[in-house]
Protein backbone atom coordinates (compact mmCIF):
# COMPACT_ATOMS: atom_id res chain seq x y z
CA UNK A 1 0.00 0.00 0.00
CA UNK A 2 1.31 3.46 -0.87
CA UNK A 3 1.77 5.63 2.18
CA UNK A 4 3.08 8.77 0.52
CA UNK A 5 0.97 11.90 0.86
CA UNK A 6 -0.38 14.50 -1.51
CA UNK A 7 -1.41 18.09 -0.95
CA UNK A 8 -5.06 19.04 -1.45
CA UNK A 9 -7.19 22.11 -0.99
CA UNK A 10 -10.87 22.12 -0.20
CA UNK A 11 -11.46 24.72 -2.93
CA UNK A 12 -13.91 22.49 -4.78
CA UNK A 13 -16.07 22.29 -1.68
CA UNK A 14 -15.76 25.96 -0.75
CA UNK A 15 -18.17 27.01 -3.53
CA UNK A 16 -20.86 24.94 -1.89
CA UNK A 17 -20.06 26.18 1.61
CA UNK A 18 -18.51 29.68 1.34
CA UNK A 19 -17.81 29.80 5.09
CA UNK A 20 -15.20 27.04 4.76
CA UNK A 21 -11.66 28.40 4.55
CA UNK A 22 -9.34 27.31 1.78
CA UNK A 23 -6.80 25.51 3.95
CA UNK A 24 -4.06 23.27 2.70
CA UNK A 25 -3.98 19.85 4.25
CA UNK A 26 -2.25 16.58 3.59
CA UNK A 27 -4.08 13.33 2.96
CA UNK A 28 -2.64 9.86 2.52
CA UNK A 29 -2.33 8.78 -1.12
CA UNK A 30 -4.75 5.88 -0.60
CA UNK A 31 -7.51 8.41 0.29
CA UNK A 32 -7.16 10.03 -3.15
CA UNK A 33 -9.24 8.49 -5.96
CA UNK A 34 -6.10 7.60 -7.95
CA UNK A 35 -4.73 5.87 -4.86
CA UNK A 36 -7.97 4.01 -4.21
CA UNK A 37 -7.92 2.69 -7.78
CA UNK A 38 -4.24 1.66 -7.39
CA UNK A 39 -4.87 -0.37 -4.24
CA UNK A 40 -8.11 -1.97 -5.38
CA UNK A 41 -7.65 -4.29 -8.35
CA UNK A 42 -11.34 -5.15 -8.00
CA UNK A 43 -12.35 -1.90 -9.70
CA UNK A 44 -13.37 -2.73 -13.27
CA UNK A 45 -13.26 0.00 -15.86
CA UNK A 46 -11.79 1.42 -19.02
CA UNK A 47 -9.23 4.14 -19.64
CA UNK A 48 -10.30 6.44 -22.48
CA UNK A 49 -6.66 6.83 -23.58
CA UNK A 50 -6.50 3.12 -24.48
CA UNK A 51 -9.31 3.59 -27.01
CA UNK A 52 -9.42 5.04 -30.52
CA UNK A 53 -11.57 7.72 -32.15
CA UNK A 54 -14.89 6.20 -33.30
CA UNK A 55 -14.88 3.49 -30.63
CA UNK A 56 -18.18 3.35 -28.76
CA UNK A 57 -18.49 2.83 -25.01
CA UNK A 58 -21.77 1.40 -23.75
CA UNK A 59 -22.32 2.27 -20.10
CA UNK A 60 -25.14 1.00 -17.91
CA UNK A 61 -25.69 2.95 -14.70
CA UNK A 62 -28.15 2.17 -11.94
CA UNK A 63 -30.77 4.38 -13.64
CA UNK A 64 -29.85 4.66 -17.34
CA UNK A 65 -27.98 3.38 -20.38
CA UNK A 66 -25.50 5.57 -22.28
CA UNK A 67 -23.78 5.27 -25.66
CA UNK A 68 -20.54 7.27 -25.91
CA UNK A 69 -19.14 7.64 -29.44
CA UNK A 70 -15.55 8.85 -28.94
CA UNK A 71 -14.37 11.70 -31.14
CA UNK A 72 -11.11 12.36 -29.24
CA UNK A 73 -10.22 9.83 -26.53
CA UNK A 74 -7.36 11.97 -25.15
CA UNK A 75 -9.66 14.89 -24.28
CA UNK A 76 -12.80 12.80 -23.67
CA UNK A 77 -14.69 14.63 -26.45
CA UNK A 78 -17.58 12.46 -27.59
CA UNK A 79 -21.10 12.26 -28.92
CA UNK A 80 -23.21 11.05 -26.05
CA UNK A 81 -26.75 9.74 -25.83
CA UNK A 82 -28.61 8.33 -22.84
CA UNK A 83 -30.28 9.07 -19.56
CA UNK A 84 -32.82 11.82 -18.94
CA UNK A 85 -30.39 14.59 -19.84
CA UNK A 86 -29.15 13.26 -23.18
CA UNK A 87 -32.19 11.86 -25.00
CA UNK A 88 -30.81 13.18 -28.30
CA UNK A 89 -27.09 12.78 -29.13
CA UNK A 90 -25.06 15.76 -27.93
CA UNK A 91 -21.39 16.66 -28.08
CA UNK A 92 -19.93 16.36 -24.60
CA UNK A 93 -16.73 15.82 -22.67
CA UNK A 94 -16.55 12.65 -20.63
CA UNK A 95 -14.33 13.77 -17.76
CA UNK A 96 -13.97 10.51 -15.88
CA UNK A 97 -15.23 8.79 -12.73
CA UNK A 98 -16.07 10.12 -9.30
CA UNK A 99 -17.53 8.90 -6.03
CA UNK A 100 -19.85 11.90 -6.36
CA UNK A 101 -17.71 14.43 -4.50
CA UNK A 102 -14.63 16.48 -5.34
CA UNK A 103 -12.31 13.63 -6.37
CA UNK A 104 -12.17 12.69 -10.05
CA UNK A 105 -10.28 9.90 -11.81
CA UNK A 106 -9.81 11.74 -15.11
CA UNK A 107 -10.12 9.80 -18.37
CA UNK A 108 -11.32 6.61 -16.70
CA UNK A 109 -14.80 5.06 -16.40
CA UNK A 110 -15.12 2.69 -13.47
CA UNK A 111 -17.78 0.24 -12.36
CA UNK A 112 -19.23 1.31 -9.02
CA UNK A 113 -18.28 4.95 -9.58
CA UNK A 114 -20.27 7.76 -11.24
CA UNK A 115 -19.52 9.20 -14.68
CA UNK A 116 -18.86 12.92 -14.84
CA UNK A 117 -19.92 14.58 -18.11
CA UNK A 118 -19.72 18.20 -19.30
CA UNK A 119 -22.07 19.43 -22.01
CA UNK A 120 -23.35 22.90 -22.88
CA UNK A 121 -21.59 24.37 -19.84
CA UNK A 122 -23.35 21.96 -17.46
CA UNK A 123 -21.77 19.26 -15.28
CA UNK A 124 -23.75 16.02 -15.07
CA UNK A 125 -22.92 13.23 -12.65
CA UNK A 126 -24.65 9.91 -13.31
CA UNK A 127 -25.87 7.25 -10.92
CA UNK A 128 -23.24 4.55 -10.20
CA UNK A 129 -21.96 2.62 -13.22
CA UNK A 130 -22.96 -1.04 -13.25
CA UNK A 131 -21.24 -2.15 -16.47
CA UNK A 132 -18.97 -0.86 -19.22
CA UNK A 133 -18.63 -2.43 -22.68
CA UNK A 134 -16.40 -1.17 -25.51
CA UNK A 135 -17.31 -1.62 -29.17
CA UNK A 136 -14.24 -1.10 -31.35
CA UNK A 137 -14.54 0.68 -34.72
CA UNK A 138 -13.80 -1.59 -37.69
CA UNK A 139 -12.46 1.13 -39.96
CA UNK A 140 -9.59 3.64 -40.22
CA UNK A 141 -9.21 7.13 -38.73
CA UNK A 142 -9.86 8.77 -42.14
CA UNK A 143 -13.32 7.18 -42.22
CA UNK A 144 -13.93 8.35 -38.66
CA UNK A 145 -13.07 11.93 -39.72
CA UNK A 146 -15.65 11.74 -42.52
CA UNK A 147 -18.26 10.35 -40.10
CA UNK A 148 -17.54 13.19 -37.66
CA UNK A 149 -17.85 15.76 -40.48
CA UNK A 150 -21.16 14.22 -41.56
CA UNK A 151 -22.50 14.31 -38.00
CA UNK A 152 -21.48 17.98 -37.68
CA UNK A 153 -23.26 18.80 -40.96
CA UNK A 154 -26.42 16.96 -39.88
CA UNK A 155 -26.37 18.75 -36.55
CA UNK A 156 -25.91 22.15 -38.22
CA UNK A 157 -28.69 21.52 -40.78
CA UNK A 158 -31.01 20.33 -38.01
CA UNK A 159 -30.66 23.70 -36.25
CA UNK A 160 -32.00 25.71 -39.23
Amino acid sequence: MLLDSIERTNACCSRERPSVEKNMYTIPRYCDLDGVIEISPLFEGVSLTTLEACDTIHVRTRNSDYAIFLLDPKSGRALLRGGECFIEPVEATVSGSTFGGCMLKAGWLGVGLRMEIYSNGQRTVTSPVQSVRVERADFGADQCDSIESGLAEMSASGNH
